[in-house]
C-alpha cells in the first residue's frame, strides 16, 4: 500500500509518499481502508520535533475515515462506514496517512450517512475536541456568552458552530480583519480582532465578561482570557496555535482573577460517543450544522496542506482525500 512516511522530523517534505507493506491486524484491533483525513496541529508538532512521544519513523494522523477493511475480533462487519481517531494514531504506532491504518477496535466508531467522504474525513477529531472542550471542559449551558480564542482555527469553528446549536452567544476571535465576515457566515455574534490584549474589548461587549471561554491560542494570551472572563466563569485551556505551552514562572494567583476557574481539555475518542457523533454528522448532511472544509487536497499534495496548515492561512478544516 502507499502511506506518508515521516522518518524525523522536518520540513513539509520530509513528509514522503513510500511503498510499504500492508499492516497486519490481531483480535482487538480493525484494519481500515482510508479514504480521507483531516489534518491536525498535532502532526505539525510531531513533524516539526515538538512532539516527544513519538517513535520514527512513522506514518502520521490522528483521524480517518473509510470502511473496515478487518476485524478478526468481530466488533465491525466488512465493509461498515466508521471513523478512527487518537488512542495512540499516528504516534505510539502508524496512523492514517495511508491507504489503509490498524487502530484499537476502542478508538472507532460506526455511522451512517450519505456525505461525501472528504466532508465526513473532516468531522471527527474537529467534533471530538470541539464536543469535549464544550461539555467536558466547560460544561456549557444554553444562554451563556462563550469567547473562543482561535476562532479561525478548524476547532474553533466547530466550537462556534456546536455553540450557537446549543443557544449561546458566541464571541469568536481572529488575527486578520479580513476574515471577520468569514466568521460572521458561521453565526458568531461578535467577531473580534484580536491583537493579544482582547479582555477590554470583551468586557464592552459583555461587562461583567464571559460565562465561559475556549483558549485555543496558548498560554501566551491565557492570563488575558482569564481577565476576560466572568467571576465563576471557566476558561478551558485546549489549544496551542501560537505554540506557547507553558507560563514561565506559573504564579496563580497572579495570573488567575479571583473566582475564575481555569481547567484543560485533551481528551480520547471515547468522549465523543458514537451516538453523539452520529446527531452531528446528521445535522451536516441536513446543513443544519454549517461546519467549513478550507481545502481537499489529493494524497500527494501533503507537503502543501502542511506548508498551509503551518503558516495558519486556513480558515476550518484541512483534509486529504486518499483515492
Amino acid at each position: 500500500m502507499r502511506a506518508i512516511v515521516l522518518d524525523g522530523p522536518g520540513p513539509p517534505e520530509a513528509l514522503r509518499i513510500k511503498d510499504v507493506p500492508m499492516p497486519e491486524v490481531g483480535d482487538g484491533w480493525v484494519r481500515v481502508k482510508v479514504q480521507a483525513f483531516g489534518l491536525n496541529r498535532s502532526e505539525y508538532h510531531l513533524r516539526t520535533g515538538v512532539a516527544t512521544n513519538a517513535k520514527f519513523p512513522i506514518v502520521p494522523g490522528i483521524e480517518a475515515v473509510g470502511t473496515v477493511d478487518a476485524a478478526p475480533g468481530g466488533e465491525f462487519p466488512e465493509g461498515r462506514t466508521v471513523v478512527a481517531m487518537m488512542g495512540g494514531m499516528g504516534r505510539t504506532f502508524d496512523g492514517g496517512y495511508a491507504e489503509y491504518t490498524v487502530v484499537p477496535a476502542s478508538s472507532v466508531i460506526p455511522v451512517r450517512t450519505k456525505l461525501d467522504w472528504a466532508t465526513l474525513g473532516a468531522l471527527p477529531e474537529m467534533l471530538q475536541t470541539a464536543h469535549g472542550s464544550l461539555y467536558t471542559g466547560l460544561d456549557i449551558r444554553q444562554g451563556q456568552t462563550i469567547l473562543i480564542r482561535g476562532g479561525t482555527s478548524s476547532i474553533g469553528v466547530a466550537a462556534a458552530v456546536l455553540a450557537k446549536e446549543q443557544g449561546l452567544t458566541v464571541l469568536s476571535t481572529t488575527r486578520n480583519p479580513a476574515r471577520l465576515g468569514a466568521l460572521r457566515e458561521l453565526g458568531v455574534d461578535h467577531p473580534l480582532v484580536d491583537d493579544g490584549s482582547l479582555a477590554d474589548a470583551v468586557r464592552e461587549i459583555v461587562p461583567d465578561g464571559v460565562d465561559v471561554a475556549l483558549e485555543l491560542v496558548g498560554t501566551n494570551v491565557l492570563p488575558d482570557t482569564l481577565r476576560a472572563t466572568a467571576v465563576h466563569g471557566t476558561v478551558c485551556f485546549t489549544g496551542m496555535l501560537s505554540d506557547v505551552w507553558s507560563i514561565p514562572d506559573f504564579y496563580p494567583m497572579a495570573v488567575i482573577p479571583n473566582g475564575v476557574r481555569l481547567t484543560a481539555y485533551g481528551g480520547e475518542s471515547s468522549d465523543l460517543p458514537a451516538e453523539a457523533l452520529q446527531r452531528y454528522v446528521d445535522l451536516v448532511e441536513a446543513g443544519r450544522l454549517p461546519l467549513k472544509i478550507h481545502r481537499v487536497y489529493a494524497f500527494d499534495e501533503i507537503a502543501e496542506a502542511h506548508r498551509v496548515m503551518e503558516a495558519g492561512g486556513a480558515v476550518g478544516k484541512l483534509v486529504v482525500r486518499v483515492r
